[in-house]
């Protein structure tokens, strides 16, 4: 008892030690909270003695999405080569080759060309036209939607590479790069693509078709936006087998670079609207209202709950759910989870 004097600083001490030990134990909650992972878990592969993270959709030698449209594209065009091939009697207009002009009608079927060189001479042929030219089109945008996509952000790393080249950038870096300029990179790979099909379409049109530039860039125009006027078109053989890839990339590739175009300027909004959230002076009803237990003060989950509310990110709606799978996993109802309520939950 004589020592008080030496062991009370010593107390003190004490105390604040475990004040910083639990503040350095929400910042470390904070930071696990900030760096858990994405739905979609991202692999990593070591290069040297760099790791370098990637993502399975840009570095798998074949995308299941892509692999799975790939097939029923092929299915698609086989069947109607086919049957258009076993009718081809029932169509009239400037035929060249039995499978080919099958395969090259089905093509300008399914991407609404209708240039009109070919068309259905009979009830049966124009029904199934009909049934093609919906389920084409269907296609189309499982095509744009899916595979077209992923062949674009293949692309990707290779134009932020070919932007940093005089850099010394890591790998990182580069992925971070893409993500947060996602969306106008594909834009510019898609528009230079475009403009590579233009002007391929038009030379080929000038040296096989033996038309005028001109008309070659005319009904290149007409061809890719699904015009279709038809007084100029591929008549020979040569321009048909060309023509059965070129009208299928062409009319893909415009209809993705209109889809990049309404994505880009959605994500310019969506960046305005997170910016104003962020410079705005919060005030006393914005932490009423993001206090969500109702206890007077504002937890930063609660904070960050509520500014991804208002930046449109979240709904009540998925809070609610996400609320709802947190009450069955809480098994004690003791308002946190920890192992034994996993353990319980799954058990149950």
């Amino acid at each position: 008892m004589a020592n008080n004097g030496v062991k009370e600083p010593l107390l003190w001490v004490s105390l604040d030690a475990t004040q910083k030990t639990e503040q350095q134990l929400n910042k470390r909650s904070l930071l696990r909270f900030r760096s858990a992972p994405h739905a979609e878990i991202v692999p990593t592969e070591t290069n040297g003695n760099e790791s370098i993270p990637h993502s399975a959709s840009i570095f798998q030698n074949l995308h299941p999405s892509f692999k799975r449209v790939a097939i029923y594209l092929a299915v698609y065009l086989g069947v109607g080569a086919l049957i258009f091939y076993l009718v081809r009697n029932q169509i009239k207009g400037q035929k060249t080759d039995g499978i080919l002009d099958a395969l090259y009608f089905t093509i300008v079927t399914m991407t609404t060309v209708g240039y009109g060189d070919l068309v259905p001479n009979s009830h049966l042929t124009k029904l199934l036209a009909c049934a093609f030219v919906f389920s084409g089109m269907a296609l189309i945008g499982l095509i744009v939607s899916k595979a077209a996509d992923y062949l674009v952000e293949k692309q990707e790393i290779l134009l932020v590479k070919a932007m940093r080249m005089h850099q010394k950038v890591g790998s990182t870096e580069i992925l971070r790069e893409v993500e947060t300029n996602k969306t106008r990179y594909k834009l510019f790979i898609v528009f230079f693509l475009l403009f590579i099909l233009i002007i391929a379409g038009t030379i080929f049109l000038v040296t096989v078709e033996k038309l005028d530039v001109i008309d070659a860039f005319y009904c290149v125009c007409s061809t890719i936006t699904t015009l279709g006027y038809g007084d100029q078109s591929f008549s020979t053989q040569a321009g048909r087998i060309f023509a059965v890839f070129w009208i299928l990339t062409g009319t893909i590739t415009l209809a993705q670079l209109f889809l990049y175009i309404a994505e880009l300027n959605t994500e310019i909004r969506q960046k305005e609207l997170v910016k104003w959230v962020l410079t705005r002076k919060v005030t006393n009803s914005d932490l009423e209202a993001a206090d969500l237990d109702v206890d007077g003060t504002v937890r930063a989950a609660e904070f960050v709950i509520y500014k991804l509310k208002e930046m449109g990110k979240i709904s009540q709606e998925d809070i609610s759910l996400v609320m709802q799978e947190f009450e069955q996993l809480d098994v004690d109802d003791s308002g946190t989870l920890s192992t034994s309520d996993i353990t319980l939950a799954q058990s149950s």
